[in-house]
């Protein structure tokens, strides 16, 4: 389809070709007859709201309206609601054929297809993680009639992620909702479910998916034409009192697949989870980070923000406001990281062990436990000489624990025969007398951090008895 030399001044403020999107799905698509002038789309339209251009698209040679049209709105909720309204409409009195009108599809996608409603509805937002799915929808009915609201949350924790969806009944609600709401719920429309993987745009996604960070890019992949929040970037600027947590927001203007998102944040140790979200009315990318402690969120806030990524565009990286006490979370993490430099310095340094657990104060000191995990307290081991009944595999993360700090922590679920350390290795095993003892330890330590050291603890292999062995021959 020829659009050049195709529209007709209609004077007031006219968008450039890299604007026509901005913001996103603030275009409709017309399919009108071939002699509705556009003085007359500009009647019926205008009461929708501020029309910034039209279209006519016209023959190259005779210049005859081809029966297609373009109306620019100032915003995408406009735009939306003239398609809810105006859809399968007759335009004048003595027109019998009804109009069609569709959202148009971004000029970046290369084609003009129309978005379907459902894609349009359906909106995600960040919100606090005290919040039900009755207070989301509080928040946002005021926008339009809501048909479901959704809270996603850890499978096996069943805690809220703080974020969640909204479904509207109209686009035009859903529109509303992204360009009023409080800017803190960082509402953007939601990924369409299901959707196949068709436009430019998905094979975009699934092109870089092949690439590695240390790829150069295509020199005309990714033009900045326009000021950006991110031209700056200052490492030492704190911007006053940001709020600090464990989960990351993470902007780009170029987007971003989940995988590349999780090889950036991954350099930085104890990554949780990460997840992307495509921005229809922005061309950035938006993503969620989440680390398992502050330590590394705040390590991955000062060391990526401004990173890169691909070259030439810079990442933004910011503090997700969850509703954490900062002064306890600052307090967790320096403890944490003490423990985990004395923790190192013992383990590649035995006479700094010795004097560690000799010194007084000092030995204790390092025996604490520090962890948000809730455990019970020390019981008394089983003799050495008790049969095992259960044997755990333990692997530690970046290094191992001391042995009687792994004493102090497998002891308290009761029936600790040994707990040992391989040489040279990051793993561990711990025998109990007791299956349940050893269940309670799986339950409670699997994936949680201690020390600064996260821990995988599972069942190990059962060694096979001596008796069933087959006797050497010679």
């Amino acid at each position: 389809m020829d659009e050049a030399g195709s529209c007709t001044s209609g004077g007031g403020f006219r968008p450039g070709v890299d604007s026509l999107d901005e913001p996103p799905n603030s275009r409709i698509f017309l399919v009108i007859s071939k002699y509705t002038p556009e003085s007359v789309l500009r009647e019926r339209f205008s009461p929708f709201g501020e029309i910034q251009d039209i279209w006519v698209v016209r023959d190259k040679h005779t210049k005859e309206s081809k029966g297609i049209a373009f109306v620019k709105f100032a915003r995408s909720s406009q735009a939306c609601r003239a398609m809810e309204e105006m859809h399968g409409r007759c335009l004048g009195p003595n027109d019998t054929k009804p109009i069609k009108v569709f959202i148009a599809q971004s000029r970046s996608s290369g084609s003009h297809r129309d978005v379907e409603d459902e894609e349009l509805t359906r909106i995600f937002v960040m919100i606090p993680k005290s919040y039900t799915e009755e207070d989301l929808r509080e928040k946002f009915k005021v926008y339009g009639d809501i048909e479901y609201c959704s809270i996603i949350k850890n499978k096996v924790t069943g805690e809220s992620k703080g974020l969640g969806y909204v479904r509207y009944l109209k686009p035009s609600q859903a529109a509303q909702a992204i360009e009023n709401c409080d800017r803190s719920f960082r509402a953007i429309l939601a990924e369409p479910k299901n959707k196949a993987s068709e436009s430019s745009e998905q094979d975009y996604y699934n092109n870089m998916r092949q690439e590695t960070l240390g790829h150069e890019p295509r020199v005309n992949m990714f033009p900045f034409e326009q000021p950006s929040e991110f031209s700056n970037f200052d490492k030492n600027d704190n911007r006053g009192q940001e709020a600090i947590s464990k989960r990351l927001s993470v902007v780009s203007r170029v987007p971003f697949t989940e995988e590349q998102l999780f090889s950036i944040f991954d350099i930085v140790p104890g990554l949780e989870y990460c997840e992307v979200q495509r921005d229809p009315y922005s061309n950035y990318g938006h993503g969620v980070v989440q680390y398992f402690n502050v330590a590394s969120a705040i390590y991955a806030k000062y060391k990526l923000h401004g990173f890169q990524y691909p070259p030439g565009n810079r990442i933004g990286v910011s503090f997700i406001d969850d509703g954490s006490n900062a002064t306890d979370l600052l307090r967790k993490m320096a403890t944490q990281m003490v423990a985990a430099q004395l923790a190192s310095m013992v383990w590649n340094n035995p006479s700094q062990q010795q004097f560690l657990q000799f010194g007084g104060s000092s030995g204790s000191q390092l025996s604490q436990i520090q962890t948000d995990v809730v455990l019970p307290p020390c019981k008394k081991k089983a003799p050495p000489e008790t049969p095992v009944k259960e044997r755990l595999f333990i692997v530690f993360n970046p290094h191992p624990l001391p042995l009687d700090v792994l004493e102090d922590i497998f002891c308290r679920f009761g029936n600790l025969i040994e707990v040992y350390l391989v040489s040279g290795k990051n793993v561990g095993y711990a025998k109990y007398a007791d299956r349940i003892s050893a269940n309670d330890a799986i339950n409670t330590l699997h994936g949680k951090i201690l020390n600064g050291v996260r821990l995988k603890v599972m069942l190990a292999d059962s060694p096979r008895e001596e008796s069933n062995k087959r006797q050497r021959t010679y």
